[in-house]
């Protein structure tokens, strides 16, 4: 299927390792021309090095922390001047703690609500103008299916990743007339250093090996496994696509049939 990515510019956020990297990597193997950030300058370069390598495809890499908004802004700028134009913007920050209620200091609320809420709302105020300029765009927002479905532990993100929800389908209405498509992922157990990083601090809080926290949750998936980030990556390169030119205001989990519910 020819996907119709050859030529767009795309900014791929937190893809010095993980599921951003994996994203990025796919639309660069489609042709598309990547910006990728990230907060770590020599992790960022050391993907920006591998995704040229296997793919020949023109990279550019930025050091920002997409929440602070300054740097977002520097980080728009320096994507347009040297990409051109934006077509595709892929928003994605690290997770916050691991924590529950009442154990949680007063500054991880706030700090989750930049990282995973306010950053998605700063990197679409300064995309959706160039957007809208260029006639239309996409917008794909990774969250969590914590988002759909609250996890244990996971209160940080169940809070600020609902919230990525309300934003982006408020969005996808307003923007559609635009031509601009604003879709939610929401993953579940996909391999990334995250997912391996919350089973050894379970494993140590629950005082056993952490293959046996990988274990149990793999029971718990109706696949039996993890996903692969290349999975993930796949669902994100089509929504990004020519062909997903009807789809706005989803919210799709890819989580191996974790989410119960309906809707």
């Amino acid at each position: 299927m020819e996907l119709g990515l050859k030529g767009k510019a795309a900014l791929v956020c937190g893809a010095s390792s993980g599921l951003g990297k994996a994203v990025a990597m796919g639309l660069a193997r489609e042709g598309a021309r990547v910006a990728i950030c990230a907060r770590t300058e020599e992790k960022l370069t050391r993907a920006a090095e591998q995704i040229r390598r296997e793919t020949g495809a023109e990279v550019v890499a930025t050091t920002a922390d997409v929440s602070v908004p300054a740097e977002v802004k520097k980080l728009l700028q320096k994507t347009i001047a040297e990409l051109g134009k934006l077509d595709i913007l892929v928003t994605n920050a690290g997770g916050p703690p691991f924590g529950y209620f009442l154990d949680l200091p007063e500054e991880s609320w706030q700090q989750a609500l930049e990282m995973n809420l306010l950053s998605t709302l700063h990197l679409c105020r300064e995309a959706v103008p160039h957007m809208k300029a260029a006639g239309g765009g996409r917008i794909i927002n990774i969250t969590s299916f914590a988002a759909k479905q609250p996890q244990d532990g996971l209160i940080l993100s169940n809070m600020a990743r609902a919230g990525v929800l309300g934003l982006a389908k408020s969005l996808a209405n307003e923007l559609a007339p635009h031509n601009i498509l604003v879709n939610t992922v929401c993953p579940g157990a996909i391999e990334t250093e995250r997912h391996f990083a919350l089973a050894e601090r379970r494993a140590a809080k629950e005082g056993v090996p952490v293959e046996k926290i990988l274990e149990t949750r793999a029971k718990e998936i109706p696949l039996q496994r993890a996903g692969k980030p290349e999975e993930f990556a796949d669902l994100v390169v089509f929504l990004a696509s020519e062909r997903a030119s009807y789809i706005t205001g989803t919210a799709i989990q890819i989580d191996g049939g974790v989410v119960r519910s309906l809707l």
